[in-house]
């Protein structure tokens, strides 16, 4: 599976059916090679997958995340057949554990212990296929992940993996883990304009929901921020390390910066300046593959 340089993350729940269909049609167009949707609140992520390769031909598309709580493992494997023997082979399932209060508090299942949660999950899709008969090749599934060991459990049982609200260094890390034949494909946030007042503001909002989960404020605790790192909606340290901004030339710069760390594809969250929600056509444009 090759997603190449640069994909698209863009937050489905606040789009209507129309805006998804252009918005995917507008980034295939734009010569995107992974198209990235999270499952969050509103869509199941295997339906939607379904609907956004249906009105694109050649863009990969990648749940990041799909809930493993959300479904058994029979399901994911059923639906993750069904797509691609649907759709050319473009779909890739990333999943992930997702975060307690999504798991605990709005499905009524137990959250266990991460990584042996989701070995446990990845055993159960390899027993689906062995009593199915059609094992693939290669399995098109990715992990989101953060840690070491969730890293490892990716290079090992997977593509590779997603890690997503990170800093650029945190690359090398996920590179060392899931080793040199894993996919290692971070989200990245990225905010046009160099007014840094501006940018720190649209990334607070961006980044909002994130700052009161566990599983994210955890993992920056490893990378050296601490509690007061999160007051106020994040402090310029921990804004700076986790989106990047600036003008076109200095993004670009970063961004090559990423992919030096280790990384082998990012997944551009285009934030806009103006700290509305929807993508940044501008960011979009201005990084196109196709341009």
């Amino acid at each position: 599976m090759d997603f190449g340089k640069f994909g698209v993350f863009i937050y489905a729940d606040g789009l209507g059916p129309d805006q998804l269909a252009a918005s995917a049609q507008r980034i295939e167009k734009l010569g995107y090679s992974t198209l990235w949707y999270p499952e969050a609140f509103n869509y199941e992520a295997l339906a939607l997958g379904g609907f956004l390769l249906s009105h694109t031909s050649k863009i990969v598309v990648a749940s990041g995340i799909a809930n493993i709580y959300a479904r058994d493992a029979a399901a994911s494997v059923m639906g993750l057949n069904s797509l691609n023997a649907l759709y050319g082979g473009r779909f890739v399932l990333g999943l992930g554990v997702s975060h307690a209060p999504l798991v605990s508090d709005l499905r009524g299942h137990e959250y266990k212990k991460p990584v042996t949660t989701m070995r446990a999950y990845l055993d159960a899709m390899d027993k689906t296929w062995e009593s199915l008969g059609n094992t693939p090749a290669e399995k098109q599934v990715i992990l989101a992940a953060l840690g070491p060991n969730m890293l490892q459990l990716g290079g090992e049982r997977s593509l590779g993996v997603m890690p997503a609200n990170v800093t650029m260094e945190h690359a090398a890390t996920a590179r060392a883990q899931a080793g040199s034949g894993a996919a290692v494909c971070p989200m990245v946030h990225v905010c046009m304009t160099a007014d840094a007042s501006l940018a720190r503001a649209a990334a607070r909002k961006a980044l909002a929901l994130y700052m009161s989960l566990p599983n994210y404020t955890n993992a920056w605790a490893g990378f050296g921020f601490d509690a007061s790192d999160l007051e106020n909606g994040g402090s310029d340290r921990l804004i700076d390390a986790l989106v990047v901004w600036g003008d076109q030339q200095q993004i670009e710069a970063r961004l090559d910066a990423h992919l030096g760390q280790g990384a082998d594809h990012l997944a551009i969250d285009a934030i806009r300046s103006d700290g509305e929600p929807g993508l940044d056509w501008d960011v979009l444009e201005a990084l196109a593959p196709a341009s």
